[in-house]
């Protein structure tokens, strides 16, 4: 089949031992990025752990028995999704800590510049303040803006720091790529969540703009919910769940209604322990608690 990669990702691929041909039809992907061959040659890029006979059973069930049906074949990006998924899950000892983000300062920050943003013709969103401060945290703490080798014996420290934003699609779940997301101001982050959203829902994003996260936010704040674990995604070693803030009564001398954004941060424990999460989201809370820190 066709796909697209990148001279960098062939010439990575040879390092590797990698044949993009062959990777590219056992994926269905059309194209292929660093974290193809890096799973390639990890072995993860098969499908789910093979079911024993016993397990096997509970898919291979006749469900017109039971009344009507109709069936819908997924697509390739959902079925690329699904083979990722499922050996993540099998591969990574996944933990997720929980904590939340008072958002009063972030609100009064986005309240203030409406005008402006009215007059750029951007929309400043919360998520734009995350893709920041997580930029930010990244560089405070190494490890979690690292990735383990095919062996799982070395750890890769980054120098770079990329946030990924998962979309969702009508046609599945895609993730483009925020580079060098330190480096970059809250307007431009915006712009750029704008473009690259736009660009997943019509089937257009390039493939230099996919691919080499430091690591992922997946945000379920327009939909709602108060928690979840979302899966991390290899080769990261952590994912950021974000959902829809609650107004919550806090004690400040008084009861004082606080909007709080839960946070969900799942990692690999090979690469993170429970402590490090923990100060990781409590300087992330702090960060989103008072904007102006992001400046400094």
């Amino acid at each position: 089949m066709s796909y697209v990669a990148s001279p960098s990702v062939r010439s990575y691929a040879a390092e590797r031992g990698v044949n993009l041909d062959r990777l590219a039809q056992e994926t269905g992907r059309e194209t292929l990025a660093r974290e193809d061959v890096d799973a390639k040659a990890a072995g993860a890029t098969s499908s789910a752990p093979t079911a024993s006979p016993d397990a096997a059973r509970y898919w291979d069930v006749d469900h017109a028995a039971y009344g009507p049906v109709t069936e819908e074949p997924l697509s390739r990006i959902a079925r690329v999704a699904a083979d990722n998924l499922s050996a993540a899950n099998a591969l990574i000892p996944q933990v997720t800590h929980h904590d939340s983000a008072d958002m009063r300062a972030v609100e009064a920050f986005r309240k203030g510049l409406r005008d402006e943003a009215r007059e750029r013709g951007r929309r400043l969103t919360a998520l734009a303040f995350h893709v920041r401060v997580l930029a930010r945290c990244l560089r405070e703490f190494p490890r979690f803006n690292a990735s383990l080798d095919a062996s799982g014996e070395t750890l890769v420290l980054k120098d770079y720091v990329h946030v990924g934003i998962a979309v969702d699609t009508p046609n599945g779940l895609m993730v483009p790529v925020i580079r060098d997301a330190d480096r970059k101001g809250l307007w431009e982050i915006a712009a750029e969540i704008t473009d690259l959203s736009r660009k997943a829902q019509g089937r257009k994003l390039r493939p230099e703009e996919m691919g080499g996260a430091s690591m992922t936010i997946s945000n379920l704040g327009g939909i709602g919910g108060s928690a979840f674990t979302p899966i991390v995604n290899p080769p990261e070693v952590a994912i950021l769940g974000i959902t829809r803030s609650q107004v919550t009564p806090v004690w400040e001398g008084e009861w004082v209604p606080v909007p709080l954004c839960p946070l969900d941060l799942s990692y690999d424990h090979r690469v993170i322990n429970g402590a490090d999460a923990a100060r990781f989201l409590a300087r992330y809370a702090t960060l989103m608690a008072d904007p102006r820190r992001m400046l400094i």
